[in-house]
């Protein structure tokens, strides 16, 4: 047999309300990525840098990317620095591998 106990009840206590909303802070300007890889545009282009970024993210090396594509690493290398264009039937090569659209790489 179990003693039944009896329960008090008790008063909740909530915080107090107010009605001011908390600061926040001041935003902070964008800049575009543009204006950040200003340099780099200059020095590889745009879509040698997509490039690059696709490979980079897709954890790559230059040779991984040629061998897939049966394409020359130096033509990658070269494609990457700005030296060769990609060229649009290459470009889609890469955008089918990379599954993105071709017109990053042009």
């Amino acid at each position: 047999m179990s003693a039944h106990t009896k329960t008090r009840r008790t008063k909740r206590v909530s915080a107090p309300k107010t009605k001011t909303k908390p600061k926040r802070k001041p935003q902070e300007k964008s800049i575009h990525w543009r204006e950040v890889f200003k340099e780099e545009l200059e020095k590889y282009g745009e879509a040698g840098l997509m490039l690059r970024g696709s490979r980079y993210k897709a954890e790559l090396t230059q040779k991984e990317l040629a061998e897939a594509l049966d394409i020359s690493q130096n033509h990658i290398s070269e494609m990457e620095n700005g030296k060769r264009s990609i060229g649009k039937v290459m470009a889609l090569r890469f955008a089918k591998f990379f599954k993105t659209d071709y017109r990053k790489f042009l």
